[in-house]
């Protein structure tokens, strides 16, 4: 498995060897050993599967209390997956990145905790899957505006307008949210 940092180093982009013939396919998602050498988590406390259509954005999403570290992949379809740090005392606050996850790359991301994590589905449809290292806490479950321009994320909308979560679309600004010192 190639493990990369991003421009934000704490945010890895994974790539598992696949192998593949006229049957279809292999790959191993998750090695404990791998992880371990590349200082990632190994224990991991809930998996999750959504399924959205085409222009549907979820995020940013994070909770304060028991913040999640998130190892997502696509099983089906195209994303834009970004994690945003929103960790005061780091030197990449209020930065972002983001990389294309799809059924035909394997990519994973793996967003560390103090992150907000969304994605944007860019098919007709897609399967997004992935661990997290806490159980979700819904008293401490918080949204960050996907468009805030102090952030300046920039979504491969091609002129659409996203579908949100209500949630979301209320979410406040970077500068107005709760964040991790």
């Amino acid at each position: 498995m190639k493990v990369e940092a991003l421009a934000i180093p704490d945010v890895k982009l994974l790539t598992p060897r696949a192998f593949g013939d006229d049957r279809g396919f292999f790959l191993e998602s998750y090695n404990a050993r791998v992880f371990e050498e590349a200082g990632l988590p190994t224990e991991w406390r809930q998996d999750n599967h959504s399924r959205s259509v085409r222009g549907v954005l979820r995020g940013l999403h994070y909770q304060l209390v028991e913040p999640q570290g998130k190892l997502v992949r696509v099983t089906r379809g195209v994303v834009f997956d970004v994690a945003v740090d929103i960790r005061r005392s780091s030197p990449s606050f209020g930065k972002w990145v983001g990389a294309e996850l799809s059924d035909s790359n394997y990519a994973m991301l793996y967003v560390p905790p103090g992150f907000a994590h969304g994605f944007l589905v860019l098919s007709d449809v897609a399967d997004f899957c992935y661990k997290c290292t806490t159980l979700w806490h819904q008293a401490s479950d918080r949204s960050l505006r996907f468009d805030d321009p102090a952030i300046g994320i920039d979504w491969p909308l091609d002129g659409i307008a996203p579908q949100l979560a209500a949630k979301d679309a209320a979410a406040p600004l970077l500068a107005e949210a709760e964040t991790f010192a």
